[in-house]
């Protein structure tokens, strides 16, 4: 655990000296006691700092601009500053820029009053807008100064962390809302293999088994039609197939040519009607039995092939082993379907005409997946419980995408419909020091502020929030750690990354 922990202070550390860039300017530096501005469209999150607007003086404006989509730089665009007051405005636009998602715009203010800035982003043939409100031009330096003072933002429980260090990790922040959030039942549940998946081959005869090729095992690919083994009975005593098959062929010979003898006859009318029809009887009689047995056996036995394409699931017997009619030889599953079955206790029954959905998670990878993600679905509970397993058995069907190993185990979380809303957070924003749970809450785009919840339950996605937070609040979904350990270590430069 130290080495780990040694190890992501080494990467931010690294990530905060690769990513310094200082690009000094003698008309005015972007400082942190100045206007942070934050604001949001359905693609990107704008976060700019900015000297104070004052009239007749030239503002710098260092713009970030990040995809929320994955929380990158934004590429290449061509971007407009507008600052519109009143009537008035006065605007800059910027195409190229020295670092992805960063521009540097300069504006020098000709009115005083409440404003806005307006961003007008295009992409190609696509095009967006930012707008922040409330933007104050001063009409002298000191007041812009003292105004620039009273709303600084700062936090002595806050980490300072920089756009270009989010930019280089896996980073992204949400907003917290509420949402329909019922009970979580989380249980351990098996990966099988569902009905129609799986064929259980068998042995039509008695006999010794031989298998066709000496690479079936386990795991062995096979396709619809393939012979799989033989089962051979020519040296047996008893149930003989060879011997069986030769007098299958024999009847059948015999009731043939005795059929052909007397339809000769009856049109001769020499034998009766009867006659020929209780002759008829016998021969398809004698045909069905012989065509049975051409179908399925030859002189040397019985011929098994695979009923469907897939995977030798397993293998039953052994090669040269006796076998009973009706014996199970191997399994075929074609892998595509499986089911996650797991058992509950009989206090959940109450709740199980509520499940919605549910989620798994793969322990060894620790990889979660939707039932959706699957385009699973719930196929039934038990509706009783057992004499000797008072367990109740729930069963979903998925299909088969990600490479899930029948036969293992993965922890389930079965979630149930409820009307009653929660404040729910991602699973990565979760920080556990000795048994208490924190969040890294949002303040700005480079600044989080470290704040005590307490947790209720989780679908293995996402966590109740009982108490700590408040609608409308962003917090640190992905990257977290890599926050705390930045908020831990003194030798970080909170500047470090940004462009001046």
């Amino acid at each position: 655990m130290k080495k780990t922990i040694y190890l992501l202070t080494t990467v931010l550390v690294m990530l905060a000296m690769v990513g310094c860039k200082h690009e000094h300017s003698h008309d005015g530096h972007v400082h942190e006691d100045n206007l942070q501005l934050t604001a949001y469209n359905d693609n990107l999150e704008l976060y700019a700092k900015a000297t104070p607007f004052v009239v007749g003086r030239s503002s710098i404006v260092l713009s970030h601009f990040t995809r929320l989509s994955d929380f990158k730089p934004l590429d290449s665009a061509e971007i407009t500053l507008s600052l519109i007051v009143g009537s008035d405005g006065i605007r800059q636009t910027l195409s190229t820029t020295g670092s992805k998602g960063i521009y540097r715009f300069s504006l020098q203010p000709t009115h005083a009053g409440k404003g806005k800035l307006i961003y007008d982003i295009k992409e190609g043939d696509n095009t967006s807008r930012i707008v922040v409100d409330n933007i104050e031009v001063f009409t002298d330096q000191n007041e812009a100064n003292t105004h620039a003072h009273n709303s600084m933002i700062t936090n002595s429980n806050a980490a300072s962390f920089t756009k270009e260090q989010s930019w280089k990790i896996s980073f992204a922040t949400e907003e917290v809302n509420y949402e329909p959030f019922g009970e979580v039942i989380k249980t351990t549940a098996q990966i099988l293999p569902s009905q129609g998946d799986e064929r259980i081959v068998v042995a039509k005869s008695s006999g010794v088994v031989t298998f066709s090729n000496a690479r079936i095992t386990e795991g062995t690919a096979v396709s619809a039609g393939q012979e799989l083994f033989g089962i051979e009975s020519s040296n047996m005593a008893d149930n003989n197939m060879s011997i069986r098959y030769a007098e299958a062929a024999n009847n059948y010979n015999l009731a043939k040519a005795e059929y052909e003898r007397k339809s000769t006859l009856a049109k001769d009318k020499i034998i009766s009607q009867s006659d020929l029809q209780r002759s008829k009887a016998e021969y398809d009689n004698a045909k069905a039995v012989y065509e049975t047995m051409k179908q399925n056996f030859s002189q040397s036995g019985q011929r098994v092939s695979s009923p469907i394409s897939g995977y030798v699931c397993q293998l039953l017997v052994s090669n040269g082993e006796y076998v009973e009619a009706g014996q199970p030889i191997l399994s075929v599953s074609q892998n595509k379907k499986l089911y996650i079955r797991a058992e509950l206790q009989p206090r959940y029954y109450s709740v199980l005409n509520n499940i919605t959905t549910a989620n798994f998670r793969i322990a060894k990878t620790n990889t979660s997946y939707r039932l959706e993600d699957l385009d699973g679905r719930l196929v039934s509970f038990g509706k009783s419980a057992e004499y000797g397993n008072i367990l109740i058995p729930v069963t979903f069907e998925v299909n088969n995408t990600i490479g899930l190993l029948s036969g293992s185990f993965v922890e389930l979380y079965i979630k149930t419909q409820s009307d009653k809303p929660m404040l729910t957070v991602a699973n990565g924003a979760l920080i556990e020091e000795m048994g208490n749970y924190f969040v890294f809450v949002q303040l700005t785009p480079e600044l989080f502020e470290k704040r005590e919840i307490q947790k209720g339950a989780t679908d293995g996605y996402r966590t109740a929030v009982i108490s700590g937070l408040q609608e409308g609040e962003r917090v640190v979904a992905k990257g977290a750690v890599l926050v705390k350990l930045a908020q831990a270590s003194g030798a970080l430069d909170p500047h470090a990354g940004h462009v001046h």
